[in-house]
């Protein structure tokens, strides 16, 4: 054997390639240019031990700043949240922590039940009759959301507002154009959908409005009025709702919204650099069987006893995969199970509790940030956590000077709407304190 650690012999490789009819392992991979081809090993610096090892990985890892040490103001979609440590401690139990997946309900009971308690939160959150058990993300949900709109209506458009986050847009347009489908985008005025505007993309062949909640923005979008110009024209209004909001706002079930979806990071999940997040998915029951992802039900058993199993899996790793809903072949249940642990620990009072103190210091930072010489409001309608400010020098500039004051500030928006130059999005979660949001002024000043 070349390798200890590989476990076929010589004569196993042989025999394969003999069964393949082919003489040798290179022959696989003719295909590949040859100039794309290794043509000896990998170019490695030598083995370190692993005190070695620990040490470099740690200086490496230094180089990065951390919100254990820095101060963030910085959101666009992932937040800086207090996650309790009950969390951490239930989802780290090895019959949670090393499950994949709960095919056999007879030995998953638990994590089915935990499950189905997500979706009833996450339906009760939204206003809806049915969730799923999660999707990968925020963006591929608001991607699946407009492939089940699309199936469900028969129709090959839908009508994106430009105050959806940019990165969802960008996996919406992925996914539609291997379905060949019309993604429309419905500019903004003020901060919000022109409604105007949308209103003259909606037609015949729309299958969805698509609109944001709070959007990019951090501006609240008036779902009523997007309700009915999409549901005059037979279309379904898909909203993509941060959680924690609706500790405070109307669930967007009882606006209008016909489907509900979003990002869960912000319950309970820390940003570890970009993931894994959770994507959540509620609708109503006349959509229910069109919904994408794993559905967990509960039922009774042939002794009468309360169970749970995965219902509904018109996924196509179960069905058919021509007449399967969507081709999502994972979900992410530790991740939900973890939204299901933080949601439960914190209560309806505690959740509210949260999103009143994202909404009350967001204020308090806005106000007295565009206090301030050289900085100004961009938008005038009412915002929750997040708002956009103009400041006076680039946002990178400025963004510098805070890193070396050990803050992250907020996002340039420039690198998305080319029109909000020298823009930023500043974010306030529950998580930052008086002392830091008026540091943040402070620094801010100075750097303006």
């Amino acid at each position: 054997m070349t390798w200890s650690y590989l476990p076929h012999t010589r004569a196993d490789r042989q025999a394969m390639l003999d069964a393949i009819g082919v003489d040798s392992v290179d022959r696989l991979f003719e295909d590949v240019p040859a100039d794309l081809r290794m043509t000896g090993p990998l170019q490695l610096p030598p083995a370190l031990s692993e005190p070695e090892l620990v040490r470099q990985l740690g200086a490496l890892a230094a180089q990065n700043d951390n919100l254990q040490e820095a101060v963030c103001f910085l959101g666009a979609g992932v937040y800086d949240r207090y996650i309790p440590s009950v969390v951490d401690h239930v989802i780290r139990r090895s019959e949670f922590y090393t499950a994949y997946t709960q095919y056999q309900p007879e030995i998953a009971q638990g994590y089915l039940q935990a499950l189905w308690e997500y979706q009833s939160m996450i339906c009760e959150l939204t206003g809806m009759e049915v969730a799923n058990a999660s999707l990968y993300d925020g963006s591929t949900a608001v991607a699946e959301a407009a492939m089940m709109a699309c199936a469900a209506s028969g129709r090959t458009a839908v009508v994106a507002s430009q105050t959806l986050h940019p990165h969802y847009r960008e996996v919406l347009s992925t996914y539609a154009l291997d379905k060949e489908l019309t993604v429309n985008t419905a500019s903004y005025r003020d901060g919000v959908t022109d409604v105007q505007r949308l209103a003259a993309l909606i037609d015949d062949t729309t299958a969805a409005v698509i609109v944001q909640y709070p959007n990019f923005f951090g501006c609240l979008e008036d779902l009523p009025a997007l309700a009915e110009l999409a549901h005059a024209k037979g279309a379904y209004l898909i909203v993509s709702a941060d959680p924690v909001a609706l500790g405070v706002l109307e669930a967007p079930g009882a606006l209008g919204a016909d489907i509900v979806v979003g990002e869960g990071q912000g319950l309970g999940l820390a940003p570890a650099f970009g993931g894994p997040y959770l994507g959540f998915f509620a609708t109503t029951e006349k959509l229910m069987r069109k919904m994408p992802g794993r559905i967990v039900g509960q039922t009774l058993d042939n002794r009468g006893n309360r169970g749970f199993v995965l219902t509904l899996q018109a996924r196509e790793q179960h069905i058919r995969r021509e007449k399967a809903t969507s081709n999502i072949c994972s979900n992410e249940a530790l991740c939900a199970l973890t939204a299901a642990v933080y949601m439960a620990a914190l209560g309806k009072t505690g959740f509210r509790q949260v999103a009143e103190q994202c909404l009350q210091k967001a204020h308090y930072a806005e106000r007295f940030l565009t206090g301030l010489d050289g900085c100004e409001a961009v938008f005038s309608q009412p915002f929750f956590q997040e708002f956009v400010i103009r400041l006076t020098k680039p946002v990178a500039k400025v963004n510098q000077m805070l890193r070396k004051k050990g803050m992250i500030g907020g996002l340039d928006l420039a690198c998305y709407y080319p029109e909000l130059e020298n823009c930023m999005l500043v974010c306030v979660t529950e998580k930052r304190t008086k002392a830091e949001i008026d540091r943040l002024v402070g620094e801010m000043g100075a750097a303006l």
